[in-house]
């Protein structure tokens, strides 16, 4: 990030949290991934970790992925866009911030992680404060389609799973391609359409998963293309993601006594009802699962 933009969103450890006002998604925390975010820190805790105790990221990593696949596909990420020390990444959509300090810790590259609800920011700054990574990692806690664009250069955008948010993908682009250096590339992994969707299954699409619209391939690459990236690419992940949900739920349903005596009925309801519900869309054919690739023109 250019020395402009690092000190209008520094947040090191006497800054305040900023935010930007907009669209605030006030429905999101009807997806129910998205309530009670402070279960990390019961996880945390019951791993050994105290909440005053100076953390690694490699601690937590198995507690702060939101997305499918955790670390692994952070690396795909990092060897597909060439990240290092020198590199400036931008995440929409980081959640708890686990991406962002995982790529900060193997990479020693500075990433802006955005992320629109200020609760899952507070919990990914305080995370990141204890890791000891608040020189790599500024959160920012905003809605990423009005973040200030002046003095940014970001070598490549990156996001998993947290565009399916986005309805309006003709800004979202536009904001990446205006945040990004000349041949800076981007790295997503998102939903798209693969057949209408029934009725209930859109229901939950914008109702639990907080899906507002989704392009299908042919959409996706052709709003990429007119909105200024070449060199699009999309690699189909439905078949691995379909058996990561499927799996995803077995753990989750042999293993929920402990998780409710850690968090509560209450909490492991929810999580039980979402999971299923995800993979109830992967498992009715119409719901797909991409990673796109492409380079600012």
């Amino acid at each position: 990030m250019s020395k402009k933009c690092y000190n209008l969103f520094n947040l090191g450890a006497n800054a305040e949290e900023r935010y930007i006002t907009g669209d605030n998604m006030s429905d999101i925390k009807r997806m129910k991934l998205y309530r009670y975010p402070e279960r990390v820190y019961n996880e945390i805790n019951a791993a050994g970790y105290g909440k005053d105790v100076l953390l690694k990221e490699k601690d937590i990593r198995c507690f702060d992925q939101y997305h499918y696949l955790g670390t692994d596909v952070v690396d795909d990420a990092i060897n597909c866009l060439g990240v290092g020390p020198q590199s400036k990444l931008i995440e929409i959509g980081s959640g708890l911030g686990g991406p962002a300090r995982y790529l900060a810790e193997k990479t020693g590259c500075h990433i802006t992680a955005v992320e629109m609800q200020a609760d899952l920011n507070q919990i990914a700054f305080s995370l990141t404060k204890r890791c000891g990574l608040s020189s790599l990692v500024e959160h920012f806690c905003g809605n990423i389609l009005e973040f200030p664009e002046n003095g940014c250069n970001f070598d490549g955008a990156v996001s998993w799973l947290a565009i399916l948010h986005i309805s309006d993908r003709t800004a979202l682009l536009k904001k990446c391609v205006n945040v990004l250096k000349p041949g800076g590339k981007v790295f997503f992994e998102d939903y798209y359409k693969l057949g209408e969707f029934s009725s209930e299954d859109a229901k939950i699409l914008r109702d639990d998963v907080q899906c507002p619209y989704l392009p299908t391939v042919e959409e996706y690459m052709r709003q990429l293309r007119e909105n200024g990236f070449v060199n699009v690419k999309l690699e189909d992940k439905t078949a691995c993601w379909s058996d990561f949900v499927k799996d995803r739920v077995g753990k989750f349903i042999k293993n929920r006594g402990r998780y409710a005596e850690l968090n509560g009925n209450e909490v492991a309801d929810g999580m039980e009802d979402f999971y299923k519900k995800v993979l109830q869309l992967f498992l009715n054919g119409n719901l797909g699962g991409a990673r796109i690739t492409a380079v600012k023109n």
